[in-house]
């Protein structure tokens, strides 16, 4: 009895398996609008809104939603959200205008990242929230803002970590030349609270992130301000893979092929960042978070309920709660999870000198690649000339249309149950949160693939442009995000 071959099965949502499933769906789009495309489900993003939304609501008192443009630059995402009646988080002038033009009011936009003289010019006389980066930023408001102007504003702050240090916020170290400036200016800044945003999806991290928070809480109110809110950032993870035991198979086939043992399946000299030495594998490799099984949901509720010990064991919502805490969330992968695919069509097959099979399709890796991340989850490939005889199974690498020998968009092999043919169309899973837009190029003047919006309704899939696509009714009472000073409690946090 043969052994397995590896494998690595996407974890796919209902309703996109049934458009993939019906026939002559995927081909009749393409045949349409052309190939390659991404298809977005603003459906399936409305649903995550709606889990996460329920989760906090269980979790918090008071809590603000804004989804962060930058996961994705699909307007029928933009559009959805604003009909759910949630915020945005916005990093460049581009996305406050997508976002205005998607039905958001000033109340409901934030704008984080490094901001410049002419963009914080724009955002003041919008009325904008400005999440601050650093200290230039937060003396140059009141400088900028007018006589008679009150700019809402955050300060992101950063530092948590001696270990660790980040070109954003402003260091904890340098938090009181920040209270001078939010003290010599109330005239001018509306101080909501503190903002941070953490590189990573560890709770652990974000806890104490939070805990050095509520004591910025207490010291601001020792200098007489007024902080409300408490932004606590994105990064709530993605569930990629539909079976952890299989990812975790594939992986040990992996390492033990980087020892020479077994059917090599890595392209070239590739390791994914893992180091041999001393006959072992170490290491951490890119593709790390493909191999996360605990959904957002999860992550919020492992997080709200975790108790901080210099709270007597209160847990975080306990004490954001007793002190009349608005507390923020940006999430972006954790809203597009499982609500885009990326489909191409397959120009040729070939063999190279190692006997390697090549699977070359019409895109490049950048339009479904995040930056230099492997993606771990295997296409899906939907023949356009039936089954054919071939029984075994066959290992092959997906390359790009580019004339660089980079322009792999797989690294590590991939097997399919038969050797794919020109024409057939291969569907690239849950590419929406970063993958499709973050490092897109125009390399050879080719223009990145076309964003088109699937929704289900009346009993059938329509498919459009992305830009022409109407949202569903509200998924939810929408959240209320007038920007407001609480009073401290008589116990600080």
């Amino acid at each position: 009895m043969t052994a397995p071959t590896p494998a690595l099965p996407a974890k796919i949502d209902p309703l996109v398996r049934a458009f993939l499933d019906t026939p002559g769906a995927v081909a009749a789009a393409l045949k349409r609008f052309g190939s390659p495309v991404h298809l977005v489900f603003p459906q399936v993003y409305a649903e995550n809104l709606a889990q996460f939304r329920n989760a906090l609501d269980q979790l918090l008192t008071q809590h603000r939603i804004c989804y962060a443009h930058k996961a994705n630059q699909s307007r029928a995402f933009v559009r959805t959200a604003a009909r759910a009646g949630i915020a945005i988080d916005a990093t460049s002038p581009q996305e406050v205008t997508s976002a205005i033009a998607a039905g958001f009011g000033p109340q409901h936009i934030e704008v984080t990242g490094p901001k410049g003289d002419v963009f914080l010019r724009d955002l003041i006389d919008r009325g904008l929230t400005i999440n601050v980066d650093n200290l230039w930023e937060l003396a140059r408001i009141p400088e900028l803002a007018g006589a008679h102007t009150e700019v809402p504003v955050l300060l992101r702050v950063s530092g948590f970590d001696d270990g660790q240090v980040s070109r954003f916020g402003v260091p904890l170290g340098h938090i009181e030349r920040a209270f001078d400036l939010l003290a010599a200016h109330r005239d001018r800044i509306m101080f909501l609270g503190f903002a941070f945003h953490l590189d990573s999806g560890d709770t652990g991290e974000r806890i104490r992130a939070i805990d050095a928070c509520l004591a910025l809480v207490e010291r601001a109110y020792g200098r007489g301000l007024t902080p409300s809110v408490l932004n606590i950032g994105g990064g709530y993870r993605q569930v990629f893979t539909e079976d952890a035991d299989q990812f975790d198979a594939y992986v040990h086939a992996l390492r033990e092929s980087l020892l020479g043992r077994g059917e090599p399946m890595s392209w070239g000299s590739n390791t994914f960042g893992y180091h041999v030495a001393g006959g072992a594998v170490h290491g951490i490799p890119v593709f790390h978070k493909y191999a996360n099984t605990i959904p957002a949901t999860r992550m919020l509720e492992d997080l709200f309920t975790a108790p901080l010990e210099r709270h007597g064991g209160r847990t975080v919502a306990e004490v954001a709660s007793d002190n009349l805490l608005d507390m923020w969330l940006e999430p972006g992968k954790a809203l597009v999870d499982h609500a885009g695919v990326t489909v191409a069509m397959v120009e040729f097959v070939k063999e190279i000198a190692d006997g390697s099979v090549l699977v070359n399709v019409d895109l490049s890796r950048d339009s479904v690649t995040p930056a230099d991340q492997e993606v771990m989850v295997d296409p899906i490939i939907l023949p356009r000339h039936g089954v054919s005889n071939e029984t075994s199974p066959v290992g092959v690498y997906f390359a790009g249309r580019l004339c660089l020998e980079r322009d792999l968009i797989t690294n590590h092999k991939v097997w399919l149950s038969e050797r794919p043919r020109p024409g057939d169309l291969v569907v690239f899973p849950n590419t929406g949160a970063y993958h499709m837009d973050l490092s897109a190029a125009t390399a050879s003047m080719r223009p990145p693939p076309i964003k088109l919006a699937v929704a289900h309704r009346g009993g059938a899939f329509h498919v459009c442009l992305d830009a022409d696509y109407e949202p569903d009714p509200p998924i939810g009472p929408p959240q209320q995000h007038t920007p407001r000073r609480s009073p401290m409690p008589s116990e600080a946090p």
